[in-house]
C-alpha cells in the first residue's frame, strides 16, 4: 500500500465506503482536532475511473472535516492518503469497516449493510470474522437483522426500537413483523415490546430448547432462534409437551426401578415447597418428587417426604420399630373417603339385584349371618347412607336400584305387603308383625319363601363389607350391567397416579406419559373422549374401573382403599369357587 498526498477536489466518498448516505456523519467530535492539527491519519483510498482523481474508501468522517474548513477558509491542505489497489470491493468494504470499528462503533444495522455487501462479493461469514477479528456469532447476529423488514431496520437505527425489541422480533415471521408495524402505526392500538413482545409472538408460551430432557432430533417442529444466538425456542409448544412428557415418564420409571419408594410427578405449574418437606435417605422411605414448570423447566428434587410422613418416621423410629417409615400407612390413601361411600354403594346396589336371582345362596349366607351375626342382623335395615346429595343421586338413579325395587314389590303382595311399601326388613321387633308374617310364609311355597328371603338378605347386606365382595364374586357379578361411569364418579377422582393410570387403560402408555404432568382436569377429559369416542379418540366399550370388577382391583401400591383390604382378607376362599 502506497502513502501520498490528494488535492482535495480530487477526492469523493466511495460507495464501497460504509458511510456513504445521503447524510452527513457527526464530526463534531473530531472537527476541533482537525482544526487545530489537520488530518493526521490518512484516508483509504483507490482510483476513481481516472489517474488523478479517487474515492475514499475509509475515511469519510475527516474528509468531511477538510471540506467543512475548505467551505470556511476557500483552500485546504492536501489530505493524507493510502492507495489501495483498484477493482476490490471487497477489500474496500472490510478497509473502511476494519477502520470504522476501530476508531467509532458504527451501529448494528450499518454493519449488517456492509457485511452482506461482503457475502455478495463473495466472503463467507468465517472469512468476514477472521478480517475484523470478531467472532463467527457476532457476524451471524448481525446478518440476522437481514430477517427484518426494512422498516422495522430504520426505526432501530434512528433508536425508535430497543435492542431487547428487536432481539424478538427477529424471531417473527413476516406476517408478524407487519402485524407489529400495523400495531406501531395505529394510535389506538399499543405495540409489545421487551418481554410482552415475546408473548405476543409465542401465544404467551416460550418455550427454550434448554430446557428439553430429550434428543432435539426427536422433535420434527421448527426450532426459531433469536437475533444474538443466544436462545432458541421450539415453535410447536404441543409437540415439546409430548416428547418431554415422555421424557419424564422415563425418569420416574428410572427413579423406581432404582429403588426410590415413590415418585411424583408435580402438577404442571406446581411449585415444590421445601418447607413443606424434610429430607430423607431413599433408604429411610425418602421420595422423588419431580416438579414441572409452565415454561418446560423439569426440577428432580430427590430424597424428600412430607412433614406428616417425616414425623411418623421419627415416631417409628423411637419406638423401636426401625429408622424406615412404617408400611402400610400411605400419606394419602388411593381412594378418598366420600370415594370409597360411592364405590361400597353401588357395589352393593349390584350384588344385591344378583342376590334375588340365587335364593340358595341367600339362604346360605342368611344361615351364615344367623351363626356368626352380623352388625346388621338384629335385623336392620341397610339405609344406603350417602355422603352427599350428589352420590343419593347417582344412587337413585342406577339402573339396579330401578330394577331391584321392581323385584321388590312383586314380593310385597305375597306377605300381603301395601306396594308403596318401601322396604321387607328392618321392623320394628313388633311380636304381633312377627307372627303374622310367619303364618303367611307358611302358607307360601318354598319357591316364593326363598324369593321374600332373597329380597331379605339383600336389604340386610352391609354396605363396604367382606360379604358383599364375596357374594360378587361368587356369583360373577358383572358391573358393567349394574353401573356405568358419571359425572359424579368422575368428580370424586382427585388422584393424579390414579387418573394417569386410567388414561393408560383407556388411551395407551404412551398417551398417559405424554399427558404424565398435565392438569388432572385435561386427563379426565382424555377419558372421557375415550368413553364418548370424541376429540378423535376411538371409542372404548364397556370400561370398567379396577374399583368396581369383582373381585376388585387397584390403581396403585399405596393401600388405604377398603374395598381392596376386605378382599384380600377372604380371597383364598372364593377364587377358586
Amino acid at each position: 500500500m502506497e502513502l501520498g498526498h490528494v488535492d482535495f477536489g480530487k477526492l469523493n466518498i466511495s460507495a464501497a465506503n460504509m458511510r456513504h448516505s445521503k447524510k452527513a456523519p457527526d464530526v463534531s467530535d473530531i472537527l476541533p482536532s482537525v482544526r487545530a492539527r489537520g488530518i493526521l491519519v490518512p484516508l483509504l483510498v483507490r482510483q476513481n475511473g481516472s489517474p488523478d482523481t479517487f474515492e475514499i474508501v475509509a475515511g469519510s468522517r475527516r474528509y468531511r472535516c477538510a471540506e467543512i474548513i475548505f467551505n470556511e477558509c476557500g483552500e485546504v491542505e492536501p489530505l493524507p492518503c493510502a492507495f489501495l489497489k483498484p477493482g476490490d470491493d471487497a477489500a474496500a468494504l472490510e478497509a473502511s469497516l476494519i477502520e470504522n470499528i476501530a476508531r467509532l462503533d458504527p451501529d448494528e444495522v450499518t454493519q449488517w449493510e456492509t457485511f452482506s455487501r461482503l457475502v455478495k462479493e463473495g466472503r463467507t461469514p468465517v472469512e468476514i470474522a477472521a478480517t475484523f477479528g470478531i467472532t463467527d456469532r457476532m457476524v451471524g447476529q448481525r446478518l440476522a437483522l437481514g430477517n427484518l423488514l426494512p422498516k422495522i431496520r430504520q426505526a432501530y437505527r434512528s433508536e425508535e426500537i430497543d435492542a431487547e425489541s428487536i432481539r424478538h422480533l427477529t424471531l417473527a415471521s413476516k406476517a408478524q413483523q407487519k402485524a407489529w408495524l400495523a400495531l406501531c402505526d395505529d394510535p389506538e392500538q399499543h405495540a409489545p415490546r421487551g418481554s410482552q413482545l415475546k408473548q405476543w409472538l409465542f401465544g404467551g408460551q416460550s418455550i427454550s430448547t434448554s430446557v428439553a430432557l430429550f434428543p432435539l432430533e426427536q422433535y420434527q417442529g421448527q426450532i426459531v432462534s433469536d437475533l444474538f444466538g443466544e436462545d432458541a425456542y421450539f415453535s410447536d409448544a404441543d409437540a415439546f409437551w409430548v416428547l418431554q412428557s415422555e421424557a419424564i415418564a422415563a425418569r420416574r420409571d428410572a427413579y423406581l426401578e432404582a429403588g426410590w419408594r415413590d415418585v411424583t410427578v408435580m402438577e404442571r405449574g406446581a411449585r415444590f415447597t421445601s418447607w413443606e418437606h424434610e429430607k430423607a435417605t431413599k433408604k429411610k422411605g425418602g421420595k422423588v418428587f419431580i416438579s414441572v414448570s409452565a415454561r418446560g423447566e423439569v426440577e428432580m428434587h430427590e430424597g424428600w417426604l412430607n412433614i406428616k410422613e417425616a414425623k411418623r418416621a421419627r415416631q417409628a423410629a423411637q419406638n423401636g420399630a426401625g429408622a424406615e417409615l412404617p408400611q402400610g400407612r400411605a400419606e394419602r390413601p388411593e381412594v378418598t373417603s366420600i370415594l370409597q361411600n360411592y364405590i361400597d354403594l353401588h357395589r352393593l346396589t349390584a350384588v344385591r339385584l344378583e342376590l334375588l336371582n340365587h335364593p340358595g345362596v341367600a339362604l346360605r349366607l342368611m344361615v351364615a349371618h344367623a351363626i356368626t351375626g352380623s352388625k346388621l342382623w338384629r335385623v336392620e335395615l341397610e339405609k344406603r347412607d350417602a355422603r352427599g346429595k350428589e352420590i343419593a343421586d347417582s344412587i337413585a338413579n342406577s339402573g339396579a336400584t330401578a330394577q331391584f325395587d321392581a323385584k321388590r314389590r312383586e314380593v310385597l303382595p305375597l306377605l300381603d305387603m301395601p306396594e308403596d311399601e318401601s322396604a321387607i326388613a328392618g321392623g320394628n321387633g313388633d311380636d304381633y308383625a312377627t307372627a303374622c308374617v310367619f303364618a303367611r310364609l307358611l302358607a307360601l311355597p318354598d319357591d316364593d319363601v326363598q324369593r321374600v328371603l332373597a329380597v331379605v338378605m339383600a336389604e340386610t347386606l352391609a354396605a363396604g363389607s367382606s360379604a358383599v365382595e364375596a357374594v360378587g364374586v361368587r356369583l360373577h357379578v358383572d358391573m358393567r350391567v349394574a353401573w356405568q361411569p358419571d359425572d359424579v364418579f368422575f368428580e370424586l377422582i382427585r388422584d393424579r397416579q390414579v387418573v394417569n393410570a386410567m388414561v393408560a387403560e383407556l388411551a395407551g402408555q404412551p398417551s398417559a406419559d405424554a399427558n404424565l404432568a398435565e392438569k388432572i382436569k385435561t386427563q379426565k377429559s382424555i377419558i372421557k373422549a375415550c368413553l364418548t369416542g370424541e376429540n378423535g379418540r376411538a371409542k372404548v366399550e364397556d370400561w370398567l374401573p379396577r374399583w368396581m370388577a369383582f373381585p376388585v382391583g387397584t390403581y396403585t401400591d399405596r393401600g388405604g382403599f377398603a374395598t381392596a383390604e376386605n378382599w384380600g382378607r377372604i380371597a383364598e376362599f372364593f377364587t377358586q369357587a
